[in-house]
């Protein structure tokens, strides 16, 4: 018979309560309790933490906890410092993947906020639910130990089984508080005074760590002997008046008030959670043992591997995956011959099928040995008599929308009723409920995968090398269960050595806003590639977004820095402006014209230049980095450049202490997009340049200063192939050109070669007959050089190709 009872740490002694209770009875169980600091990472992690989660208390410290345990998404935000769900208290439970050989592990959780002087912000305690379902907690009465947790399951020992484990919290003042605080000081590190006092308190006024169990045991009667009593009579307590007939008609309101209990009991158990595996275990466990002696749950191979659901036919036998099994029979009877995680065949013309093709529940008030041996014939790899036999049986689908997503099936011994129509019609509606929270988790998780898949192919993977700057970047979502947003970053590498950063803010969120930022952030990658003054590309987007539709409205900052003249160009279109760290550490907000958003239209975009140093550092960010509710974001701009002022810092350093601390505590009401870049510049010795006038002869000349600069820099395995090409561009710009040539060379990671003239007429590859004598120097360039191109410039345009060194 089911039992349930409350055990934890402490239980409250009320009125009437046993001398135990009173005398304080504990429940004991090893505890891992880990200390998260304002960043959310570890700064505690206890013994008990290395043995559940696998992982030494070394490679635990300092790292996020969400991250380091794989958690899922829909609780992540419990363990996140200002969180949504971590002003008050929260328990629940969850599989974790051992750091050290991967094996999930079903952990139960009591999750507290903390505040005060020291830097604990979060107190995480948590414990093996599958080591306390198996084995039991241990007893103490006082300090006293009564009984150890055991290792081996309680069925081995007693004929007790725990059927389920949920953590929950004592109420404040439902103890003796005293002796909690001195246990859970115990629990904590050894920190300054007063800190460990301050972390008790909070804990004592928030509901001490509990578990509430349902337990199964088996009682044995005892004979009465005697004259039976009837119908009318009641057994009472000695000294108690007997109780009156209950009529026929409150037994029958009874039934069904218990029958409604049991439905919703169960029914809340199942809609916890948006993993269909978990769903479906909770669903097993509500019904074994009240209702079934023997539970499982079998979803089709599509749902569990997120596949699209193919339609069943009569004749099909489809794949299942049985993800869920409960019974209340000795502890590992059936293991072998229904493992949980199993993939099976289900057979033609079996209830199995036939519930899932029907959509209705196929019941066997007692499974015959005729009907058992048939089944089991059926799955030729092993022998399912022994648990059919006998038994009643009930299969019903899941269904939801309209399609099947599995089966439950029930089993009850010989020696309970069979199934009856009220029992069928409450399962059926379980079973709508378990498979509507099954669809909308394997939606949940299609759309999740679909959002980073979009977010990741939107933005950048990882920063492009170029020469003369260093550049890292981060991208953090507002909701961490949609993962993508309208923010974007970017950087562009230009011809000539320059390099294009771009920092844009889409209005709104969610998916709409990430698919007008693609859109933005491909329009701008082409535009980049004709090489247009930063304020004439806002000007060309912002017709873009004009014309796309009035929903398209964007803030964006365009930079083009150039590492040989060292000096950045900047137009903006209603962004933040950007911060520069000079080498010494000042640190200033630029004074860059704002303009209008993009896609309010009819505006200028002015272009702004100023000069930068070697080794300073620049940073673009989106608003989710400094905006607070309630302040003007003048003061989160003003912040940020003191929090950047400084020596300088590695990049990768800078990010994560922007996003770890100086975003700390700001509410995720919006995504957040970060672009650093360190201005290296190209040294002076790795740029040559001459300028001529456009005379044929200057075409040979061109090829002596050539072959002697390589020489310089002990490149002459390149002089040939460099030389007949500075030799097709010069004679182009002679011919076609205007005004006066200039030639350069910059060596970087590649050799660059740039021929410059005043015409503005772009030269373009063309196909050349064979008796054609022009139209083979672009020709020559193309199967020669590494790459190629064009670019305007304000006085004409640039010819250029690089070389590999």
């Amino acid at each position: 018979m089911p039992v349930k009872r409350r055990y934890g740490l402490a239980r409250p002694a009320g009125a009437g309560s046993p001398r135990l209770l009173h005398e304080h009875l504990l429940g004991l169980a090893p505890m891992a309790v880990v200390l998260l600091n304002d960043l959310g990472h570890v700064t505690h992690w206890n013994h008990a933490a290395v043995e559940i989660f696998g992982l030494a208390q070394d490679e635990a410290a300092g790292r996020p906890l969400r991250t380091l345990l794989r958690m899922p998404q829909e609780h992540g935000d419990a363990f996140e410092p200002g969180g949504s769900r971590i002003r008050h208290a929260w328990t629940g439970a969850f599989l974790v993947p051992a750091m050290d050989d991967g094996t999930l592990r079903e952990v139960a959780w009591w999750v507290y906020p903390l505040s005060g002087p020291d830097r604990a912000r979060v107190l995480a305690i948590a414990a093996d639910a599958n080591r306390l379902r198996d084995g039991g907690p241990g007893l103490a009465l006082g300090d006293v130990l009564v009984k150890a947790p055991s290792p081996t399951p309680l069925t081995s020992e007693s004929g007790v089984r725990l059927l389920r484990v949920e953590p929950t919290l004592l109420p404040p003042g439902g103890a003796d508080p005293s002796m909690l605080g001195r246990r859970l000081t115990e629990m904590l590190p050894a920190m300054p005074p007063g800190a460990a006092e301050s972390i008790v308190r909070q804990v004592l006024t928030r509901g001490y760590p509990a578990v509430n169990v349902s337990v199964t045991a088996r009682l044995p009667f005892a004979a009465y002997f005697g004259t039976p009593p009837s119908p009318e009579q009641r057994i009472t307590k000695v000294g108690e008046p007997r109780r009156p007939a209950v009529p026929a008609r409150a037994l029958d309101r009874s039934a069904a008030q218990d029958r409604l209990d049991f439905l919703n009991d169960a029914g809340s158990r199942i809609v916890d959670t948006l993993d269909p595996v978990q769903t479906a275990a909770a669903l097993c466990t509500a019904l074994v043992p009240r209702f079934a002696d023997f539970a499982d749950v079998q979803l089709l191979e599509s749902i569990v591997s997120d596949q699209e659901l193919p339609p069943l036919t009569p004749d099909e036998s489809p794949t299942a995956v049985r993800v869920a099994v409960s019974h209340d029979d000795a502890y590992g009877r059936w293991d072998d011959l229904v493992p949980r995680g199993e993939k099976l065949r289900l057979p033609a013309a079996t209830p199995f099928t036939q519930s899932l093709l029907t959509g209705h529940s196929v019941s066997v008030p007692k499974v015959s040995e005729r009907f058992a041996r048939r089944m089991s014939a059926r799955f030729a790899d092993r022998d399912f008599r022994p648990l059919l036999q006998g038994r009643a049986l009930l299969v019903s689908p899941l269904i939801a929308r309209g399609t099947a997503l599995g089966n439950l099936t029930l089993l009850r011994r010989p020696d309970r009723p069979a199934f009856d129509q009220f029992d069928v019609t409450m399962v059926e509606e379980l079973c709508r409920r378990a498979a509507v929270c099954v669809d909308n988790g394997r939606l949940y998780r299609r759309e999740s995968r679909a959002a980073r898949e979009l977010q990741k192919t939107m933005l950048p993977d990882t920063p492009p090398v170029v020469a003369g700057a260093q550049i890292c970047y981060r991208y953090v979502p507002a909701n961490e269960t949609v993962r993508v947003g309208g923010d974007w970053f970017d950087a562009i590498p230009l011809p000539g050595g320059r390099l294009a950063l771009v920092v844009g803010d889409v209005m709104g969120h969610g998916m709409t806003s990430a698919a007008i930022m693609g859109q933005f952030r491909t329009a701008v990658r082409t535009l980049a590639a004709q090489d247009l003054p930063p304020g004439r590309l806002l000007r060309q987007l912002d017709d873009l977004a004009c014309r796309l539709g009035d929903e398209y409205i964007a803030t964006c900052i365009y930079v083009v820095y150039d590492p040989v003249a060292r000096r950045c160009e900047v137009a903006n279109a209603g962004h933040l402006p950007p911060v520069l760290v000079s080498p010494f550490g000042d640190s200033e907000l630029l004074d860059v014209p704002s303009g209008a958003p993009i896609g309010v239209g009819g505006v200028a975009f002015e272009t702004a230049e100023f000069e930068v140093e070697d080794d300073s550092q620049f940073v673009l960010c989106t608003d989710g980095l400094v905006e607070r509710r309630g302040q003007a974001i003048d003061v989160g701009l003003a912040a940020l450049r003191e929090y950047l002022s400084g020596p300088p810092q590695p990049l990768e350093s800078v990010c994560q202490t922007l996003i770890d601390g100086f975003g700390a505590g700001r509410p995720r009401d919006d995504d957040i997009a970060l672009l650093t870049v360190r201005f290296k510049g190209i040294p002076k010795d790795d740029v040559i340049s001459w300028t001529f006038d456009a005379l044929p002869v200057r075409v040979r000349h061109s090829r002596e200063l050539v072959r002697e600069a390589l020489a310089t820099w002990r490149l002459s395995h390149l002089a040939d192939t460099v030389e007949l090409l500075v030799s097709e561009l010069v004679t182009n710009a002679v011919r076609h050109g205007a005004g006066d040539i200039g030639l350069r060379l910059i060596r970087t990671d590649s050799l660059l070669c740039e021929v410059r003239d005043d015409g503005y007429e772009l030269p373009t590859l063309r196909r050349a007959d064979v008796t054609a004598e022009n139209g083979r120097g672009l020709q020559l360039v193309t199967a020669l050089a590494e790459r190629w191109g064009t670019q305007r410039t304000s006085t004409g345009k640039v010819v250029w190709f690089e070389q590999p060194l």
